[in-house]
């Protein structure tokens, strides 16, 4: 039975120059990849010892990028090692097939999303109120499924974060802050219903996944074991739970640790 390996892609196995200034000391600098070129622009990276690590990931196990990033956006990443059967966008909003959106799995999610939360628009319109112009650069809607703001971190109040989790919480959304992106996702719309999907699609009897972030909470928790790096909400918040292995590593070196982790449960099963 194939072992499936459902990994977060930003922050857990990719870093943008931002992310990289935060957790990769110069005096230590490893040899970098990049891997997402955007308007003529390095984006993001891993190491090259990452980049030979997935490679040999691709050959032992199912792999499933799984990430909050658009179609668009995930489109542009060129990850080393065989390109993967099934990657899982819009935090669960669309699963890829070969680089193409399964039309019935999409359907079967907007009508969950239409059945047991507030709104886009609701949520849409409230955020736009009450962002600040002095710390809001970016309002965006995402796949006609959620939406996000991109934000100056340093000038963003704690409270209103606060606040606005409480109200999205009472509508049946999320409230995530990653770097400078705050996303609002309604709780239906979850990385780990796909990859179970995923999961019963190739009878993977093992699945093993990773992430930094809030939204992630729910793919490590449906994995049989899952890896989380030193940095992001879930590391600031301490969250655990059984199964979950909290790691010290920070940055791409974290990266690398989860991928050697992946590799190794995958060549023992």
């Amino acid at each position: 039975m194939p072992v499936l390996v459902a990994s977060d892609l930003d922050r857990t196995l990719i870093y943008s120059s931002a992310a990289l200034a935060l957790t990769m000391p110069d005096a230590r600098a490893p040899r970098l990849l990049c891997v997402e070129v955007h308007e003529a622009r390095p984006l993001s990276y891993l190491t090259e010892t990452a980049a030979q690590l997935l490679t040999d990931l691709g050959d032992a196990a199912v792999f499933v990028p799984t990430t909050t990033r658009t179609r668009k956006q995930y489109q542009r990443i060129n990850l080393p090692g065989p390109p993967p059967t099934y990657a899982i966008c819009a935090n669960g909003g669309h699963l890829l097939v070969d680089g193409v959106t399964d039309a019935d799995w999409h359907a079967r999610v907007q009508a969950r999303l239409a059945d047991e939360c507030a709104p886009l628009a609701e949520v849409h319109d409230h955020l736009a109120r009450t962002a600040d112009p002095a710390w809001l650069r970016k309002h965006r809607v995402a796949e006609e499924l959620f939406t996000y703001l991109v934000v100056e971190r340093e000038l963003l109040p704690e409270e209103w974060v606060k606040e606005l989790a409480a109200w999205a919480e009472g509508r049946g959304w999320t409230v995530s802050l990653q770097g400078r992106k705050l996303y609002a996702v309604p709780q239906p719309l979850t990385k780990s219903a796909a990859v179970r999907e995923v999961a019963r699609r190739t009878g993977a009897d093992l699945t093993l996944s990773a992430g930094d972030s809030l939204l992630d909470a729910d793919l490590l928790l449906a994995a049989d074991r899952g890896w989380r790096p030193g940095h992001g909400e879930l590391a600031d918040t301490g969250w655990t739970a059984p199964g979950i292995t909290a790691l010290p590593e920070r940055g791409v070196l974290a990266g690398e640790r989860i991928l050697r982790e992946f590799l190794k449960s995958a060549r023992q099963t």
